[in-house]
């Protein structure tokens, strides 16, 4: 049992609990599992009187459940990954311990949240969420991923051989 638990999860178990948890949260609340929207919610609490439309029309307190969410999501990454893992791995590796280094993360997830700003959700929302709700935009968003995966793949194969 305990090597079950150290060890990643097949796809077989930890895809049909995302999709009990997606079917819960439809069923019980009427609620859509959504990570992105998250930013925006703690945006509107650090901003309360905001004149972005975008921010002054967000109903936080109806919204707080997916605060919560988000933050059960980053303490169970943290448990798991510190105590229920046969390799514990470093929070921050040690090359990103330099300016630089926090200058890349920060671009990053700047371009990721403007991204899923400008995709009006994540991968993950719109395969999991959008394509149970049988929207069509996520169908497009995903076939679009997929795709933009597939080039990305394609041209760091041609530019930097092998994949690993």
């Amino acid at each position: 049992m305990t090597t079950f638990i150290l060890n990643p999860w097949p796809w077989w178990i930890s895809g049909p609990l995302i999709g009990l948890t997606v079917g819960l949260l439809l069923f019980l609340g009427s609620r859509n599992l959504g990570v992105s929207s998250s930013f925006r919610h703690l945006c509107a609490l650090a901003f309360p009187k905001s004149s972005l439309p975008y921010l002054a029309t967000d109903n936080v307190r109806e919204a707080s459940w997916n605060l919560l969410f988000v933050a059960g999501i980053a303490l169970g990454a943290f448990v798991a990954v510190r105590f229920l893992s046969a390799h514990p791995v470093e929070f921050l590796p040690q090359h990103y311990h330099s300016l630089s280094g926090a200058l890349k993360l920060l671009g990053g997830g700047f371009l990721v949240g403007l991204g899923t700003r400008w995709a009006r959700g994540c991968t993950s929302g719109h395969a999991i969420m959008g394509l149970s709700n049988f929207q069509k935009p996520s169908l497009y968003a995903v076939l679009s991923f997929f795709a933009g995966g597939l080039c990305a793949a394609l041209i760091a194969k041609i530019f930097f051989g092998a994949l690993s």
